[in-house]
This record gives structure tokens, C-alpha cells and sequence, in this order.
């Protein structure tokens, strides 16, 4: 499969601060990310990530959630303002709520994510954390298609960190961030210009990936 030759136009979903959204958003102005963001939606009004985009002149958009916590109530009104602005593809980038009908239906294979974590070890939340108490020597991030399963959709790319023996929870994150700023945009890139299929629960390519960043 391969969505389009021709570039794509996309949407950032936030949360929080935003960093993964800023990497996205230069390599797009670049001309780097085989598409174009033209949004950034959260869900919440106060998250600096949506300073970032007015920063970076990209569209913001906040929209209701409802009274659950985790998820959001009612996705049909976020589904007709990505279609009304022409979004084709959502990225995740910090985005702290699951998703569910009809946003992975109106955008089924068309919704990617990033983890801080080498899936399918440490899932949800405080994933460099858990591999600190764990003490695993590698750690990393993944990003992967969104479905149905808390961090459980088809991985796309991954990135190893080492867990050094004087890591904190502070030091080990900012490694971990700065790969996920570079794997983030070379992966969606990947993904919308090189041809794709599923092999049963994997993703294959048709090109080689070659060496991730």
C-alpha cells in the first residue's frame, strides 16, 4: 500500500509540551516528512505544544473531550474537523488519551504513534520509568501504527538507547527524546513515500530501511 505519490496533508495530535510536534513540524517545513502538517488539535487548551505550532505558524485546534479522562467521549466532532481542513493522516505525538470509533475507522491504517519504549516491552504510561526499575541494559522508542490495543498496533521503526548505570529517570529521558525527535520524521516519512503491506502483524516495506537516525 502506499497512500499517495504526492504529498500528504497532515495533522499533529497533542497533549504536553510538544517537542516530538516541533521535530515533525521542521522536517515538514524542510520538505523532509513526505507531507505537510497543517494542524495541530489538542485536547487540552493550556498544553505548550499549541504554543509551539502559532510559533511555527500552523493552524491550533482545541477540541472537547467530555468527562472522561482517558479517552474521548464523543470522536464524531473531532472527525468532521480533520476532514473539514483535508487531514489524510494523524500523528500522535504525545497524546494522552486512547483512541476509539469512528476516529480508527474514518483513519484506519492512517494514524501513527511514537512510545518511548522498544514495543512490546513497557506499554502505557511511564515507559522509561519502568525500564529504569526493571533495569534493562537497552531501551528506546518505537513508533507504530494505532489501533484498536494500548500500544499494540504494527511497529514501523525502532530506535535503541543504552541504559547507563548512572542513568535518573531525567537523563534516561532525554536520550530517549532526542531519538524519538529523529526516528519520528524519518519513519512517517518512510511511510508515506515508500510502498507498503502487512505480513501478518508486521508491516514490510518495499525498499530497504537502511540504517534508522
Amino acid at each position: 500500500m502506499l497512500l499517495s505519490s504526492s504529498p500528504r496533508t497532515l495533522a499533529v495530535l497533542a497533549s504536553g509540551q510538544g517537542t516530538n510536534f516541533e521535530a515533525l513540524a521542521r522536517a515538514s517545513q524542510r520538505l523532509e516528512l513526505g507531507g505537510r502538517i497543517a494542524l495541530l488539535v489538542s485536547d487540552r487548551a493550556d498544553a505548550p505544544a499549541l504554543e509551539r505550532a502559532r510559533r511555527l505558524g500552523i493552524e491550533t485546534l482545541t477540541l472537547p473531550c467530555g468527562r472522561f479522562r482517558t479517552r474521548i467521549e464523543d470522536e464524531r466532532p473531532w472527525v468532521e474537523a480533520l476532514r473539514q481542513r483535508g487531514i489524510e493522516v494523524l500523528l500522535l505525538a504525545g497524546f494522552m488519551r486512547r483512541l476509539h470509533e469512528p476516529l480508527l475507522e474514518a483513519y484506519a491504517d492512517r494514524i501513527l504513534n511514537i512510545h518511548p519504549s522498544l514495543l512490546p516491552a513497557f506499554p502505557g504510561l511511564h515507559a522509561i520509568g519502568q525500564a529504569l526499575e526493571h533495569g534493562v541494559k537497552v531501551t528506546g522508542c518505537t513508533v507504530h501504527l494505532v489501533d484498536g490495543a494500548l500500544d499494540g498496533g504494527p511497529i514501523l521503526a525502532q530506535a535503541a538507547v543504552e541504559v547507563r548505570g548512572d542513568d535518573t529517570l531525567e537523563s534516561l529521558s532525554s536520550r530517549v527524546h532526542e531519538a524519538e525527535h529523529r526516528l519520528y520524521p524519518w519513519t512517517v516519512r518512510r511511510f508515506l513515500e515508500v510502498p507498503w503491506w502487512r505480513e501478518g502483524r508486521a508491516l514490510r516495506f518495499d525498499q530497504p530501511s537502511g540504517v534508522a537516525p
